[in-house]
């Protein structure tokens, strides 16, 4: 049939449907499909950017009295003692509402870093939707959080929704998921390389030729949709910094990264720590955000530079005057105090931004102990806190490279972006080996997942022993004689038999060769198959995955195991060899070598 045939009913209504298959059919087999998808969730993510930023701004408005152009961390004191309730208002409020939405979702949400590692980009949008409003209504409160986590949740959702309605490939899928969050964290700092790299580090866990172009292209839609409303321009503004790459301005590069790399260490510690304090004091979970929101708002007496994520305190202290030590190291531990306080008694939100903003004060204080020693030191206060904002929050967030193009993209001196890329890279380093997660996958792992990185091994959990395994297995009794066993069992009718004890469950495996064997020696025909049995206490379990299980054969150093119900009665239920497991794990991988280098799409086309 010709084109022509088939594109001419297109046009009636009723071969809608008809022309949304052929749509779809179409961009799962185009790489310029992905890309032209990208840019509609770069878009989106934009324009949810937006939405969030100006809600967020009208409720400090409308809550703290700020005029249309103020923010609420610049301010130097509250305008009214009253205002100081508002978050224990807005804690109430989000634990009221959050125990009805309970009853209505009672599963928890997938963030995008979960999706992709686990269920193949595969997000819900209206799970999405309901952390984006409980992040703006606990920034909108006060609560020492960013928005950031909000702005990335909603991108990737429905970036999410888009790869679904077209069914694309997992690899695809996980992409695009990547593309959204480009796109929302571009809108967010006006910054299209730092979004990109977020997505990659952060998201995909992987870069590709093949994913370049789409997350590109959605980090720049999204960063011209946000702009056309002004959302991004004023992050910090531009700073100059110059700066010359010598000894002792590299020794305290370095000496700054070690204090970031402990510091990020302990504010992820810190947030456990007082998570585990609210739920040992027995209040009810409604009540522990409001509990927190007045915490809060009493520190907020003392300085509103700790409230809300700290966009306006950061640009007051990187362009204004530079505060006493005294002074910044005040507010550098409440700062921290807060936003543990905030995500440990149930606000919604993250710390991207204040991981900056507590960064940028470390580096102030760093400058003022610094210059007691040596008038003459070569950085600047400014210098030094950038330095140090970027690798606080690679210590947090995980992306030495993303945090890296964000202070290139903001101060423009590629020789500075150098030394920050080294800071950054060490800190990561650290943090890697002595802590093994950054905030959003220690929140993970303190919930009982394993993952580290938003690396795909969905695959994995969903390959398991049942589904390798052969179900159908025979099984001899353990006090059968060798002489019986060989008989019933030739050299060439099998490896590895299973036997099973006096009650029916498993008792080990005998080896037909080592059989044979034992039977062509002098009188122990006669005996039983018990000294010959192998692996007697280990065995596989229907539920372990392909790794798990791989583990298992490793330590072992068997060749097959059974299968076997895992309880106390060992029912054996099927037998597994390890060359099987082998062969379907590099299957498995090759696939994904396939994704990674674009062969797919290759074989697609």
């Amino acid at each position: 049939m010709s084109f022509s045939e088939t594109s001419a009913p297109l046009a009636k209504p009723g071969n809608w449907r008809f022309g949304f298959i052929w749509l779809r059919a179409l961009i799962r087999q185009s790489e310029a499909g992905l890309i032209v998808l990208s840019i509609l969730a770069g878009a989106i993510a934009g324009a949810g950017v937006t939405l969030l930023s100006i809600g967020t701004r009208l409720l400090h408005i409308w809550f703290y009295g700020l005029d249309a152009r103020g923010e609420l961390s610049a301010l130097s004191a509250l305008h009214s003692p009253w205002h100081a309730l508002i978050p224990l208002a807005g804690g109430l409020a989000l634990g009221v509402t959050g125990r009805l939405v309970l009853r209505w979702r009672p599963r928890r949400p997938i963030d995008a870093i979960e999706a992709n590692a686990l269920y193949g980009g595969r997000m819900s949008v209206g799970d999405s939707l309901l952390i984006a409003a409980q992040t703006l209504v606990s920034n909108g409160a006060g609560a020492s959080v960013g928005l950031e986590a909000a702005y990335t949740q909603l991108g990737s959702g429905f970036a999410s929704r888009i790869g679904s309605t077209f069914k694309l490939r997992r690899a695809d899928m996980r992409t695009l998921v990547g593309a959204g969050a480009a796109g929302a964290i571009s809108a967010a700092f006006g910054a299209p390389l730092t979004g990109a790299f977020y997505a990659f580090e952060l998201i995909i866990a992987s870069y590709t030729p093949f994913g370049l172009a789409p997350v590109i292209a959605a980090a720049i839609t999204g960063r011209l949709v946000a702009q056309q409303f002004g959302i991004g321009e004023s992050f910090i503004g531009h700073l100059a910094s110059s700066v010359t790459l010598e000894g002792g301005v590299i020794a305290a590069t370095l000496v700054l990264a070690l204090i970031c790399a402990a510091l990020g260490i302990t504010i992820m510690r810190l947030v456990t720590v007082v998570e585990d304090l609210f739920k040992r004091s027995r209040l009810p979970a409604f009540l522990q955000p409001a509990i927190g929101g007045l915490a809060l708002g009493a520190m907020a007496l003392v300085t509103p530079h700790i409230l809300s994520a700290g966009h306006g305190a950061l640009s007051e202290l990187l362009h204004g005057a530079r505060p006493a030590l005294a002074v910044l190291a005040t507010a550098l531990c409440l700062k921290v105090l807060a936003s543990a306080v905030s995500i440990g008694s149930g606000f919604r939100g993250g710390l991207f931004f204040a991981s900056l903003y507590l960064g940028a004060l470390t580096g102030k204080i760093f400058f003022g102990l610094i210059l007691m020693v040596d008038p003459s030191f070569p950085l600047s206060d400014t210098a030094c806190a950038i330095i140090a904002m970027t690798a606080l929050s690679a210590a947090v967030i995980g992306g030495p490279l993303t945090m890296s193009f964000l202070a290139l993209e903001t101060t423009g001196d590629l020789q500075f972006s150098v030394l920050i890329l080294a800071a950054a890279t060490l800190v990561s380093v650290i943090v890697r080996r002595s802590f093994g997660y950054s905030f959003a996958t220690w929140r993970l792992h303190l919930r009982g997942e394993s993952i580290k990185s938003a690396q795909d091994i969905g695959w994995m959990r969903g390959l398991t022993v049942q589904r390798l395994m052969r179900a159908q297995v025979e099984t001899v009794p353990a006090t059968m004689t060798i002489a019986e066993f060989t008989r019933a069992h030739p050299l060439s009718s099998a490896y590895w038999v299973i036997a099973t004890g006096p009650t029916g469950g498993y008792a080990g495996m005998v080896s037909i060769t080592e059989a044979h064997g034992a039977a062509a020696e002098t009188g122990r025909g006669a005996q039983p198959l018990l000294g010959l049995l192998r692996d007697q206490e280990t065995t596989l379990t229907p539920g372990m995955n392909i790794r798990e299980a791989a583990r298992l054969f490793e330590s072992s150093e068997s060749e097959a195991l059974a299968v076997t119900t895992g309880d106390a009665a060992k029912t054996v239920v099927g037998f597994l060899a390890e060359a099987t497991l082998l062969r379907r794990y590099a299957e498995e991988l090759d696939k994904a070598r396939q994704d990674l280098s674009g062969e797919s799409w290759i074989g697609e086309r």
